[in-house]
């Protein structure tokens, strides 16, 4: 029996496994977040899957991966910019309400203490 034996040479399919620091991930992960900058754009950069970047940027929120302080920690915010309220012409100040159960008195403004006293002694004595 004669049998040919042939040997191939051995050639990996696919990329080898690389590791990542933890720095280098909270760096591009912090990349990410920078205003203009998106995932895919961030991974084909570096020569990666976007979904394995989006795996380290859920890590980072359930804070398991660490992000570097900001480089500038000034930034700016969207400010908008309503009218004023329109003022309300002081025409008479308004004055004390007391309600107790179904009955409610309206005092005018610049009721004395005494006053609102004797009615709230009154309401609560009937």
């Amino acid at each position: 029996m004669d049998a040919t034996v042939e040997f191939l040479p051995y050639a990996p399919t696919g990329r080898s496994r690389r590791r990542w620091p933890d720095a280098l991930k909270a760096q591009l992960v912090a990349d990410t977040l920078l205003p203009g900058a998106t995932v895919a754009s961030i991974a084909r950069r570096h020569g990666m899957r976007p979904s394995h970047l989006s795996s380290w940027r859920t890590l980072a929120r359930q804070g398991k991966l660490v992000l570097p302080p900001p480089d500038d920690t000034v930034g700016f915010a969207a400010v908008a910019i309503a009218r004023p309220a329109p003022e309300i012409s002081p025409s008479e100040p308004a004055g004390a309400e007391i309600a107790m159960g179904a009955v409610t008195i309206r005092l005018k403004a610049g009721a004395s203490a005494e006053r609102i006293a004797a009615i709230v002694r009154a309401l609560s004595a009937s």
